[in-house]
């Protein structure tokens, strides 16, 4: 992925969208991924179920989640997603040519700029699940993130914080005793 935009697949030479999604959708297609059956809201407000197989755009979108969650910090990738299920709302009801519209693109385009790296993933029998992630934008340290904290991480600066985030339940407790 470069700037959340998918450009190869398998280590292969720069493909163009059309050619990557083709041969993700037989890689998928094999392997039983992004078949689906549901039941959705119509704009009219009607129940219908749908059958869809999309193994290809299940497996990209699979795979910028996860290249998202390691170089977006919680508040972007967050907001992200709640503007996600309104894009796709706007655009369901025909609101594609709308100013909200062009100015989400842009949103979107912006926030996706470190989406730049590789993921793998394995496919097996209808699953799909991450195998690894890399990008030189990746907002993850082990040194600060992991059990054992390192040493740029001293516990005791967490006691401030855990006081001023309990502060709320505190008083609640207190009202209720």
């Amino acid at each position: 992925f470069e700037g959340g935009i998918p450009v190869s697949l398998n280590g292969k030479q720069r493909m163009s969208g059309v050619a990557l999604l083709e041969e993700l959708n037989k890689i998928g297609g094999e392997h039983g991924i992004g078949r689906i059956d549901l039941v959705e809201n119509r704009f009219v407000g009607m129940k219908s179920r749908g059958c869809y197989e999309t193994p290809g755009g299940t497996i990209l979108m699979g795979a910028a989640r996860e290249l998202e969650s390691l170089t977006l910090d919680r508040s972007t990738l967050h907001y992200k997603q709640k503007l996600a299920l309104d894009y796709a709302e706007m655009v369901y009801a025909g609101l594609w040519f709308t100013p909200l519209r062009e100015g989400l693109d842009v949103f979107f385009a912006k926030i996706a700029e470190p989406v730049t790296g590789e993921v793998t993933m394995r496919l097996y029998k209808g699953n799909l699940e991450p195998v690894s992630r890399k990008s030189a934008n990746s907002l993850y340290d082990l040194n600060i993130a992991s059990f054992t904290m390192g040493e740029s991480y001293d516990q005791k600066d967490a006691q401030g914080f855990i006081n001023l985030i309990g502060l709320p339940i505190k008083v609640r407790a207190m009202l209720h005793k």
